[in-house]
């Protein structure tokens, strides 16, 4: 299970799953611990979301598995 935190470090989401689903990513968990949700993501937004990276944030990203 992969959990997401807010800012001050209280849990936003535990993601349960991933899945690929009619051509997009679908997000599978819990919101706040305990609503569950559903979020998809499409192949347009992916591309939206690279937009959004600069090369020190991919950098960062490309090692980001590797650090403790």
């Amino acid at each position: 299970m992969m959990r997401i935190y807010g800012q001050d470090n209280s849990e936003l989401m535990q993601v349960s799953s991933l899945e690929a689903e009619d051509g997009k990513l679908v997000i599978r968990g819990k919101v706040f611990g305990s609503m569950p949700m559903t979020a998809k993501l499409t192949p347009r937004e992916a591309r939206n979301a690279l937009k959004l990276l600069n090369p020190r944030l991919a950098l960062f990203l490309l090692t980001f598995l590797f650090r403790k």
